[in-house]
């Protein structure tokens, strides 16, 4: 069970803080007396709306007077922070104090998951080992105490985000993440999405008993939702360091993020900020989150004006603009052959991840990306100040709007902070993906 849990309409962020106050008392308590050496685990910049980087640099203030204290976001294979946007994530903890992941070369292996249970575990999807491999500094470093801060809301690999994911993805080296975002998209994205327990989560439980049993951690999760005013605010925090700590939290956005409706979807519209998102990599949230909700036919429009390339690393953004968005079946015919796609799992599996398999289409309207660029990996593209003045965001509520001219649409202005589904497709799925 969580150490200690806290959920209400809103919980303000002086309420937030002081409860930083009660993690470090509790982790004293329960794990280390006088921490010499701590480590900090939050997400990285494209978690931002969650406002957890204001937590990561309260418990910085509450430690580091005594104790030797640093960062590592749990970058996974985003590109590392700026020092502008280390300070815009993190306020005032030196940059200095601030490590990039190096996903490719700053990583240790330690162990696997069997083939044989990940072959069991994903129903015969999967059929291949899952290499442990983990941020140095984290495995080989000592630590009297790890704090792990994050936004649990549904996601496209695990379920909901946050808890281990903070390792074996945010923290992973290439292998891990080849091969567990190959699992998952084998598995299908749309059983995935808003399971408590996917079989790739499974094998991150399963990872975090065989091998992270010696790291004195913990994990500070925070559940979000819109209130009356529209507003994204925190409505639940969870703090604790076994797996009921994130079921609890995951349960209540699952109640709270997850908008579930009887009838699919003709058109949505959705805004992914420009400083958080600058990649269809992170921007296709928007495919993500609205797929199980659009119906067949269906359009989805995405406003994108910090978007400039398709990958967050120039290999991946390579192989993205090569293969393109093409759906299931052939991106998995081409990978059986092609050495480009299996070196690079990960971004074979975005690319299913991000396709529409042709049953509903894709319109970006980006800031930074010609015509050429987004209709060259079969997206539609639209034209970003146009699309603006039609989908004005500030001026459209999140849900139903008609427009002047007689659209309805539904618009979402986050939409990585949710999930939208039917009912069928939410809760009719294969055993072993159960909401």
């Amino acid at each position: 069970m969580p150490w200690f849990s806290e959920k209400a309409d809103q919980i303000e962020m002086s309420r937030l803080e002081e409860l930083m106050d009660k993690t470090v008392e509790e982790a004293r308590r329960r794990i280390c007396a006088r921490p010499k050496r701590v480590l900090l685990l939050p997400p990285d910049i494209t978690r931002a709306h969650s406002k957890v980087g204001r937590l990561t640099e309260v418990l910085y203030e509450r430690l580091q007077g005594e104790a030797d204290v640093h960062v590592i976001p749990t970058l996974g294979q985003h590109v590392p922070h700026t020092p502008d946007e280390n300070r815009r994530m993190f306020g005032s903890i030196p940059n200095e104090r601030i490590h990039p992941h190096d996903w490719r070369g700053g990583s240790v292996r330690v162990g696997e998951i069997p083939a044989d249970f990940v072959e069991q575990i994903t129903h015969g999807a999967a059929d291949w080992p899952m290499p442990i491999v983990l941020n140095r500094m984290l495995m080989e470093e000592s630590w009297d105490l790890v704090i792990n801060i994050g936004h649990v809301v549904p996601h496209e690999v695990l379920g909901f985000a946050n808890h281990n994911k903070n390792y074996f993805i945010g923290l992973a080296g290439k292998d891990l993440i080849c091969a567990s975002h190959m699992a998952a998209a084998c598995c299908g994205i749309e059983n995935n999405l808003g399971t408590l327990t996917t079989p790739v989560r499974a094998c991150f439980n399963k990872a975090e008993d065989d091998y992270l049993g010696h790291l004195p951690d913990l994990y500070v999760q925070v559940v979000m939702a819109r209130n009356e005013q529209d507003e994204l605010v925190h409505t639940g925090i969870y703090v604790g360091n076994d797996l009921d700590t994130y079921l609890e939290a995951a349960r209540q956005s699952r109640e709270q993020n997850i908008t579930v409706f009887d009838e699919p979807l003709e058109k949505v519209v959705c805004v992914m900020q420009a400083d958080e998102f600058v990649s269809t990599w992170v921007a296709n949230k928007a495919v993500y989150r609205t797929r199980m909700v659009l119906a067949d036919g269906g359009q989805l429009v995405i406003i994108a004006p910090g978007l400039k390339r398709f990958g967050e690393q120039p290999e991946v953004d390579d192989l993205i603009r090569k293969y393109g968005y093409v759906g299931t079946p052939k991106v998995m015919e081409q990978y059986r052959t092609n050495a480009d796609m299996q070196d690079l799992a990960h971004a074979t599996a975005h690319l299913i991840h991000g396709s529409s398999e042709g049953r509903f289409s894709i319109t970006y309207a980006p800031g930074h990306m010609s015509k050429e660029e987004i209709e060259g990996v079969n997206f539609r593209y639209a034209d970003l100040e146009e699309t603006l003045a039609k989908y004005p965001p500030d001026r459209l509520k999140e849900g139903f709007n008609e427009l002047a001219d007689g659209e309805r649409v539904f618009f979402i202005p986050t939409p990585s902070a949710g999930l939208w589904a039917t009912r069928e497709k939410l809760f009719d799925r294969p055993t072993g993906f159960e909401t």
